[in-house]
Order: structure tokens, then sequence, then C-alpha cells
């Protein structure tokens, strides 16, 4: 399932400028890719998949990747302190507009808050209006950073995390 919906999302022609690798690509890993890949996302501290299902079929998906201080982002910029990323988020046309996204920003805030980290970090494609606003919409904000990527101009974004109140 964890391919199939890859596949979908690179596959995507409105999710054109939210990926790095492209249907070709993705198409051509094989089975054990995925595997490892879906085990991975699974079994890490510092990285976990989250998908919302919809009478059994995943609809939509975002991953999050937990980053120290002193090692570089998945697109090689250096991370000076531990954050959390944001990456991998689709929806499938059908579903979107139905608050999939935000739900599933709001669980991955809960899976990162007990790490320390007090913000999720996502990089939007600078043309991807609508994805821009699904975001806005979730709770992120633009940092002011820009920066030139793989696939063009992007833009960091941020929604900081209020950790849980602790009780005594």
């Amino acid at each position: 399932m964890v391919r199939d919906l890859r596949l979908a999302a690179v596959g995507d022609p409105d999710a054109s400028i939210a990926f790095l690798t492209t249907l070709a690509e993705e198409s051509a890993r094989d089975e054990r890719f995925w595997r490892e890949r879906t085990e991975s996302a699974a079994d890490s501290v510092d990285a976990a998949q989250f998908v919302a299902i919809v009478e059994e079929e995943w609809v939509a998906t975002a991953t999050v990747l937990v980053r120290a201080a002193g090692t570089r982002d998945h697109l090689g910029h250096e991370v000076t302190e531990r954050r959390a990323d944001v990456v991998g988020v689709y929806v499938d046309p059908a579903h979107r507009g139905h608050g999939w996204v935000r739900m599933l920003f709001d669980r991955i805030s809960s899976w990162v808050v007990p790490s320390g980290v007090g913000a999720l970090h996502l990089d939007v494609h600078a043309e991807n209006a609508r994805a821009q606003a699904a975001y806005r919409r979730a709770g992120f904000a633009p940092t002011g950073r820009t920066f030139t990527g793989p696939i063009g101009p992007e833009l960091e974004t941020r929604r900081d995390l209020t950790p849980p109140i602790s009780s005594r």
C-alpha cells in the first residue's frame, strides 16, 4: 500500500511540483525497497509515515523526519539545531478539501512533541499555491527563508508545536 500511494502521489499531475522523484523512478524500485521503506517508517524513532485510511483505502500520507544538529536534510542543507521536517505530503484528489492534511499534521505533531522538537518544518514549491493554502490552514507560516531546490524555487514554512502540559 505504501508503494501504491507513493506512485499515485508522484503520478498526480497536480502534484508534479511537489516531489523530488518521478513516477518512472518510483516505479522502477523493487519490492525489497518498498518493504524496507515501510519497515523503517514503522520502527524508527527518527522517522514515521502517517496515513489516512477511508474504508480500507489509503487516501493521504505525510512523513516526518527528525534530524539531529550537525546532519544534513534531504536537500543537503546543514541542520543547525534538532528539527522535524515533514516530507511526502499527498492527498488523493477525490479526498482533498476534507481536512486530511490538518489531521495528518496533528498526528505528526503529537508524535514529535515528546522528542523535544519545538516546530515542524515543511518546504513547499513557490508556485504550488494550492499546497501553500492547505499548509496555512493547517497552521504553517512562511519563515522568510527561500531557496532553489531540485524542483525549483521553494519556501520554508514552520508550524510551532505546543508541548503537552505535564501533570504532577
